[in-house]
């Protein structure tokens, strides 16, 4: 579990119980990961979050806020980062409440290592999805914003199945600039296939011209 993608990731810590906090930090650094732990959820608040791979290792019972209210609080503010939720007090309606809230697992005190070491994989892997996906995202609004008009509307009709006679029949072109305005949308889009295209467009909630929102 150890290496350089380790440390471009980070494990934050929240449990008031000092020696528990301490014991988790030596848990985490013992391979090879980076973490950083807090005493409550407003400590925590106080910290500028890391823009890298991260998850949030939460003791359900904290001084102040609750850790399933401070769960909550974070997913209304759309902080996504993957939470894992821990308790000496766990019962069954407590587990359920945290998963519908997005927990990505609940550990009862004691728990074996491992079983944390494991969620903590799982959550920091998550978070690196997530973080491709809206880079992927973010890159794709750029390239829709750099079309033309004409070339957003050719796009629409492309990824909703119209041939390029079709489309040139339907915006009053010729098929050789609807062919011209393809190739511009595929590179300005940066895309080298249809299928690739059409994933970008539901991302991007591109529909039909005839609906007026394309």
């Amino acid at each position: 579990m150890t290496g350089d993608s380790e440390q471009d990731s980070i494990v934050y810590v929240v449990d008031d119980d000092a020696s528990l906090r301490d014991a988790l930090k030596s848990l985490v650094t013992s391979v090879g990961m980076r973490v950083e732990a807090f005493s409550s959820a407003a400590e925590f608040l106080q910290r500028t979050l890391l823009d890298i791979p991260s998850c949030l290792v939460l003791d359900v019972r904290l001084p102040g806020i609750s850790g399933l209210d401070f769960q909550t609080k974070l997913a209304e503010a759309d902080m996504q980062i993957p939470i894992i939720i821990m308790t000496g007090h766990g019962d069954v309606p407590m587990s359920v409440k945290a998963m519908k809230a997005g927990a990505i697992d609940f550990l009862t005190k004691p728990f074996r290592d491992q079983d944390l070491l494991d969620a903590i994989q799982h959550g920091l892997e998550r978070d690196r999805a997530r973080r491709e996906v809206d880079q992927t995202l973010s890159a794709a609004r750029v390239g829709y914003t750099s079309l033309t008009p004409r070339e957003r509307q050719v796009m629409a009709l492309v990824v909703h199945g119209l041939m390029n006679k079709q489309i040139a029949a339907e915006i009053g072109v010729s098929e050789i600039t609807v062919k011209v305005h393809r190739h511009n949308i595929m590179r300005k889009m940066n895309v080298r296939s249809l299928a690739g295209l059409v994933r970008i467009a539901e991302r991007l909630g591109i529909e039909h011209p005839s609906s007026g929102k394309s």
